[in-house]
C-alpha cells in the first residue's frame, strides 16, 4: 500500500479527515490539493484585527462514536462550569487575554446552546416551545390559528413532495408561515414549494411540534445528550478559538505523519485511462499529480467540468453542471454594546443576550441570521468584557446584486438593517467591520437536483473515485456527516470494497439519525 498514490481534493473537514485516517491506518502518504490558502473550507475561522469569526456557526455535536473519537484525539474537552464562572466574573484575577493555566489553548469548551427566532421585534424559542411567553408574543389571534392549524395537520397529512408540505405536516400551516416560510426563502432564494422535501429530512430529521413538546417534558430524564433530537440539543462542544482551530491542528498532524497539503492548487482537469479509472489530476498551475485513488470534496459541478464534457454522457453532464448552490456573505461587526437586553434567566458577561445565533424572520430585512461570537467562546473576541463581536449572515447567488456590492455599501446596508430592527442604537455603535464572501456554501435541493440519482450512478462507474463531504456529495451535511463520509470511504478503500453505497448513505440511514452506531457494526 505504501506505493499507492492517493490524491485528496480539498482540505475541508472531509478531505482532512480522509488524509488523517489514511495515515493512521496505512502507510499511504496522501497528497491534499487545496484551492485556497487555508484549511477548513467553510468551517474555517476567519481572524480580523484580533477578533475571530465562525463562518456559518459550527456546533460540535455528533451521534457518531467514530467522529467523536477523532475530535477527542485532536482536542480534549474542557468542562464548562469553572470556565463559565470565570467569564461571568465569579472568579477574580482573571485576564481573558492573558495566560490561563486551567483553559489551555488546544481544548474544546462545553457550551450552552441558545438559538431563538427574532420576529415582530420579539424573541421566540427555536425550536418553537409551548411556553406562555410564546403565546403572549404571538397574540391571541395567531395562537388560535396556530393551534387549529396544527390539529388539522395531525389529521390531514399532505403529500411530502415539497419542503413546504414537509413543514406543514409537522407544525401546521400557520406556524409554518410565521416561522419557516420567509426564512427558508431567504436561505434558498426560492419558495419552499419549489424545494425538495429531502432537505427537511436531511437537516431537521425527526423534529416536529409534537416531538418538541415531548422533549420539553422528558428532557430532565435524559441520561445523555445523544438521546436528544439533534435540533433540540441544549449543549455542544466548541474549539476555544473557533472551528478552524481543530482543522488547523488536524492539518498539522497530517503533515507530521507524512502527508502533504498543497495550497492554491485548484483542480482544472482530471484524466482517465481506458478502464475509466482516474490516472492523473491536473491543477490550474499546470502541476500534474498521478494517482491510484482519488477522494474528492470539490463541488460536483466543478468535478464534471474537470472530467471534461467530451468524456461524460451529455444528459448527466447537463444535470451536474447546472446543479444549484447558494452562496453566503457574513458581515462581522465589533460593537460597544447591544440595544436588546438579556431578559432570560441565563447569566452572561455584560448581560448581553445569551444566543449563539438568532434567526431573523423579519420580512423587512434581507438579513438571515445573527451570530454573537462572545457566546460561542469569549476567546473569539479580543475584549469580551467590553465589546460585542457579531456576524450578520446573508444568503445570495454569486454575481447577484448583494454579491457584487462593494464592501462599504454592503456593510452600510447591514448596519442600517440592524438599527431598523432595534438590535443596536445607531451606526455609531459600530467600532470595526469586515465582509467575508463564500462561494457554493450550500448545495441546493431544487432545479436539476431532481435528477441527481443519475449523476450519482455515473460517478459510481469511476472505480477509483470516492465523493465525500458536503459539496463532494451535493448534500447539505453537517461537519460530522462530512467527516463520517470520509471515514467510511477510507474504510471501504482499505478493505477493497467496490460498492460505494455505504459512503453515499451517510446521513440518510435511519440508524445513523438515531445514533445507533453499534447496530450498524452488527450488520
Amino acid at each position: 500500500m505504501s506505493e499507492k498514490k492517493v490524491v485528496i481534493i480539498g482540505a475541508g473537514p472531509a478531505g482532512l479527515t480522509a488524509a488523517y485516517e489514511l495515515l493512521k491506518k496505512s502507510d499511504i502518504k496522501p497528497i491534499v490539493l487545496e484551492a485556497e490558502e487555508f484549511v477548513g473550507g467553510i468551517s474555517r475561522t476567519v481572524e480580523h484585527n484580533g477578533n475571530r469569526m465562525d463562518i456559518g456557526g459550527h456546533r460540535f455535536f455528533t451521534k457518531s462514536d467514530r467522529v467523536n473519537q477523532v475530535w477527542e484525539e485532536l482536542m480534549p474537552i474542557q468542562g464548562a462550569p469553572s470556565f463559565d464562572d470565570k467569564i461571568l466574573g465569579n472568579v477574580k484575577e482573571w485576564n481573558p487575554n492573558g495566560p490561563d493555566p486551567e483553559v489551555t489553548d488546544d481544548v474544546m469548551l462545553l457550551r450552552h446552546r441558545v438559538s431563538r427566532i427574532y420576529f415582530l421585534r420579539k424573541f421566540f424559542d427555536y425550536p418553537i416551545s409551548m411556553k406562555p411567553r410564546t403565546f403572549i408574543n404571538m397574540g391571541f389571534g395567531r395562537t388560535m390559528k396556530a393551534g387549529f392549524g396544527y390539529i388539522k395537520s395531525c389529521v390531514h397529512k399532505l403529500p411530502e413532495d415539497s419542503l413546504e408540505n414537509f413543514y406543514i405536516n409537522r407544525f401546521g400551516k400557520t406556524l409554518y408561515r410565521l416561522f419557516f416560510e420567509d426564512y427558508t426563502t431567504k436561505v434558498w432564494g426560492v419558495s419552499p414549494k419549489q424545494l425538495s422535501a429531502s432537505w427537511g429530512s436531511q437537516r431537521v430529521k425527526g423534529l416536529s411540534l409534537r416531538k418538541a413538546v415531548k422533549e420539553a417534558i422528558t428532557a430532565p430524564f435524559h441520561k445523555k445528550q445523544r438521546e436528544v433530537e439533534t435540533s433540540l440539543i441544549n449543549q455542544f462542544e466548541y474549539p476555544k478559538k473557533g472551528p478552524g482551530q481543530l482543522y488547523t491542528i488536524m492539518s498539522e498532524k497530517v503533515k507530521e505523519m507524512g502527508g502533504q497539503i498543497l495550497f492554491n492548487q485548484e483542480v482544472d482537469k482530471i484524466e482517465r485511462d481506458e478502464n475509466n479509472n482516474i490516472k492523473a489530476v491536473i491543477t490550474k498551475k499546470g502541476d500534474r499529480f498521478e494517482c491510484d485513488e482519488v477522494f474528492s470534496t470539490m463541488p460536483i459541478k466543478d468535478l464534471f467540468t474537470s472530467l471534461g464534457k467530451e468524456t461524460v454522457p451529455e444528459h448527466e453532464y447537463e444535470i451536474a453542471t447546472t446543479l444549484p448552490y447558494r452562496d453566503f456573505i457574513t458581515v462581522g461587526l465589533l460593537l460597544n454594546g447591544l440595544k436588546i437586553k438579556n431578559k432570560t434567566k441565563l447569566k452572561t458577561l455584560n448581560n448581553i443576550v445569551p444566543d449563539n445565533w438568532i434567526y431573523v424572520q423579519e420580512r423587512t430585512v434581507k438579513m438571515g441570521r445573527i451570530q454573537i461570537f462572545n457566546n460561542w467562546s469569549p476567546y473569539m473576541v479580543e475584549d469580551p468584557e467590553h465589546k460585542v463581536w457579531i456576524g450578520l449572515e446573508y444568503f445570495c447567488n454569486e454575481g447577484d446584486e448583494m454579491w457584487n456590492a462593494t464592501d462599504k455599501d454592503f456593510i452600510d446596508m447591514a448596519v442600517k438593517e440592524l438599527v431598523s430592527m432595534d438590535i443596536i442604537e445607531s451606526e455609531d455603535c459600530v467600532l470595526d467591520s469586515v465582509r467575508v464572501k463564500v462561494k457554493k456554501a450550500y448545495p441546493a435541493y431544487f432545479g436539476s437536483y431532481d435528477e441527481f440519482p443519475l449523476v450519482q450512478s455515473y460517478l459510481n462507474t469511476i472505480p477509483n473515485l470516492y465523493c465525500i463531504g458536503r459539496n463532494g456529495q451535493h448534500r447539505y451535511n453537517n461537519m460530522d456527516h462530512s467527516m463520517l463520509s470520509a471515514l467510511t470511504a477510507v474504510d471501504d478503500y482499505l478493505e477493497g470494497k467496490t460498492d460505494k453505497s455505504d459512503v453515499w448513505n451517510v446521513n440518510t440511514e435511519k440508524s445513523y439519525h438515531e445514533g445507533n452506531d453499534e447496530k450498524k457494526k452488527e450488520k
